[in-house]
């Protein structure tokens, strides 16, 4: 079973080229102010479309909060806010995810235990039959 850690430097590794080129894009696009708008204009209306979507398909079964984090990274690609927002409900997530899987594991240590509880309490092992 790989680690949390390696599999958030494989990422990074991955994504490193990827950032490479979408810097030098967007150096690119800042030489000129009028594409640079269009630019933040398209990628705002995208990512907000996109986000909304998302919290539309919440409720309803299918990924709802994939959606919505793809929104984020989209608009995160050009707004501070959010990135902290998308990082904020990454650990947040992360946090639901320990509980939960801490929770039933819990559950499930109880259920194996009153198992075996039960077995032995049987009616031929009972005290008073010895």
């Amino acid at each position: 079973m790989t680690r949390p850690e390696d599999d958030a430097d494989k990422a990074r590794r991955l994504g490193q080229p990827i950032a490479r080129f979408m810097a030098r894009w967007r150096g690119w696009i800042r030489k000129y102010p009028w594409l640079d708008l269009i630019y933040r204009i398209i990628i705002t209306v995208l990512g907000a479309l996109i986000s909304i979507v998302g919290l539309i398909l919440v409720p309803l079964p299918g990924p709802g909060w994939l959606v919505v984090f793809i929104g984020l990274t989209v608009l995160g690609s050009e707004y501070h806010w959010a990135r902290r927002i998308l990082g904020w409900l990454r650990r947040t997530l992360a946090r639901f995810w320990e509980r939960w899987n801490a929770w039933r594991a819990n559950r499930a240590a109880k259920k194996r235990a009153a198992a075996a509880g039960a077995e032995g309490t049987g009616p031929a092992t009972s005290p008073s039959e010895r």
